[in-house]
């Protein structure tokens, strides 16, 4: 009884094994499928899906491809170095994407991408490259403004929002060419509101959005949008010590665009708020330890000249410092250009001055600086 009973265990487990060993072959045989499979319906998009495909089709093809046509070295997405926070200018091709601004065919980029640039040409989202002519730029914004030359049909422009009542976590979309792939769509959320942001001779520009929508080369002076489809920024800038996104981007307010840009369609340049100083570099008033701006220089015809402001003697005796604009305190020169951006050409703002360890008050109108020469 016992032998029988283990040669039936025996039996059974070389069953079972060989019925392991075969299991694959078995299973190839009986359920693999040589044709097509039968597609399953998988129902409406979700909302949130539905709206975003609706917001691409309806956005994509007002936003363009920009490049030049000269070999040069790529000055498309401007690197905000992650340690001493500079403006560094880092790529290969020249390269960056643009948005369709009206219906006469202006194109709006960012400066860096196209400065210093050869032939510029566009690609539209139709394929189509046209050549395209330089209108104007406003380095301290970052932002130029493109003409198209003859195009089959000229894209649609794009809708404009507003930057003002933007909320920090609200839905952001960005397009643009990163790497050179065409009209490429990525999503996020506004991270932060009031960055500010280095751009050309020794300015900031306040008010900067930034998001963690994955940005990259080639998406620079590509829009940054609502849920709605709107423009709210345009793309400029990333924060990465590799050169690619990290989740940390920037774009200039829309509010910005909105008034830069209708300047340099009109005359070429847009005005910049100042009132004509030369200030003393940071690094030198820190060593001093002054905490607020040193006027070197007082530019012959500004507001500075007419209100009365001091710079340097004629034995290098320190002159005027600001230390406050409109009751706010000042510490270094971009707090004084934001400022003057606030207020506005032609706006009155009252300085707040120590001369000679004497605090004063002086009543000053930004003007134009760009006109105004040493």
């Amino acid at each position: 009884m016992p032998d029988r009973f283990l040669r039936i265990a025996l039996t059974a487990a070389l069953v079972l094994l060989a019925l392991f060993v075969a299991q694959p072959y078995l299973t190839g045989l009986l359920f693999s499928v040589e044709t097509p499979r039968a597609v399953t319906a998988r129902g409406d998009l979700a909302p949130s899906e539905a709206a975003t495909v609706a917001l691409f089709e309806r956005v994509a093809p007002s936003v363009v491809y920009v490049f030049s046509k000269r070999a040069a070295r790529d000055r498309d997405l401007m690197q905000v170095d992650p340690y001493s926070g500079e403006g560094q200018q880092q790529g290969g091709e020249q390269t960056g994407s643009g948005f369709v601004w009206d219906a006469a065919g202006h194109v709006v980029t960012n400066n860096h991408v196209i400065q210093g640039g050869g032939e510029i040409s566009v690609r539209l989202s139709t394929g189509e490259v046209v050549p395209a002519s330089l209108v104007g730029t406003a380095p301290n914004y970052d932002l130029a403004v493109l003409k198209l030359g003859r195009a089959s049909s000229t894209p649609p422009p794009i809708a404009i929002g507003t930057s003002a009542d933007l909320k920090v976590g609200q839905s952001v979309f960005a397009i643009g060419n990163p790497f050179g792939l065409d009209h490429t769509l990525t999503t996020g959320v506004v991270s932060a509101l009031q960055r500010r942001l280095p751009t050309a001779e020794g300015r900031e520009l306040s008010g900067v959005i930034q998001t963690d929508a994955a940005i990259n080369p080639g998406n620079s002076g590509g829009p940054l949008l609502d849920s709605a489809g709107r423009l709210i920024g345009v793309n400029t800038a990333i924060f990465s010590p590799s050169g690619a996104s990290a989740g940390i981007g920037f774009a200039i307010p829309v509010d910005v665009v909105n008034r830069v840009v209708p300047n340099l369609i009109r005359t070429g340049r847009t005005p910049t708020p100042g009132i004509g100083i030369v200030a003393a570099p940071e690094e030198a008033t820190a060593r001093l330890g002054i905490d607020g701006i040193v006027v070197v220089q007082v530019l012959r015809g500004s507001p500075a000249a007419a209100a009365g402001l001091r710079g340097l003697d004629a034995s290098g005796g320190l002159g005027d410092v600001i230390v406050g604009v409109n009751g706010r305190p000042v510490h270094r020169l971009p707090d004084l250009t934001a400022a003057m951006e606030a207020a506005g050409i032609g706006q009155s703002v009252t300085l707040k001055i120590d001369r000679d360890g004497q605090a004063r008050s002086v009543t000053v109108t930004p003007a134009d600086v760009g006109r105004v020469r040493p």
